[in-house]
């Protein structure tokens, strides 16, 4: 008889600009919308941390393939052979994304909950001392490493629009700083 697996233990990362962040406290969600209602600290599995590998303000569109994926989705949104994980942002990001260095911090997974499991999303309601804190020069060169695919276009909304009406799981972030829709 073989011994049961022991899945790995869970990653959890907060990535920001600021390069000096001792302790999070939890704090009011920004927008309405958001899974929660109560001051939280916010965290990503590491899963869905290459969608957070980009400048905090950066539009994107990221999206992957679940077991549930149509085939007709597959051909439509990956190349043959390729990543089945896709980061895309705006022309216009890019060489901002390139050059900002971002901060990584390991946070320690036991007071945090899963609020989104498809964006990845998990929340504490206590405060957060994180266990490492890791600078990254080129975050987009870990794209790359993590399998996913980088995707720079004109624009997001038309990407963002097909992502959403189809059985992918995706994240649509900040588009409110994408380019206007034509």
């Amino acid at each position: 008889m073989s011994a049961p697996v022991t899945p790995a233990p869970l990653k959890l990362w907060h990535v920001s600009e600021q390069p000096d962040i001792a302790v999070f406290e939890p704090r009011l969600p920004p927008n309405r919308d958001a899974a929660v209602a109560t001051p939280v600290v916010w965290a990503v599995d590491d899963a869905c941390l290459p969608h957070y590998l980009v400048p905090r303000d950066c539009p994107r569109v990221a999206f992957r393939a679940l077991p549930a994926t149509t085939p007709h989705d597959l051909a439509h949104f990956f190349d043959d052979g390729g990543s089945r994980h896709v980061l895309a942002i705006e022309q216009d990001w890019h060489a901002r994304a390139q050059s900002t260095p971002l901060y990584l911090y390991a946070l320690p997974a036991r007071s945090f909950r899963c609020v989104d499991a498809n964006a990845g999303y998990h929340v504490s309601d206590q405060t957060v001392r994180p266990e490492a804190v890791h600078r990254l020069v080129q975050p987009l060169s870990l794209l790359a490493e993590r399998g996913v695919t980088l995707r720079v276009m004109p624009q997001l909304w038309p990407l963002a629009r097909e992502v959403v009406a189809s059985s992918l799981g995706f994240s649509c972030i900040r588009m409110r700083n994408a380019r206007a829709q034509d």
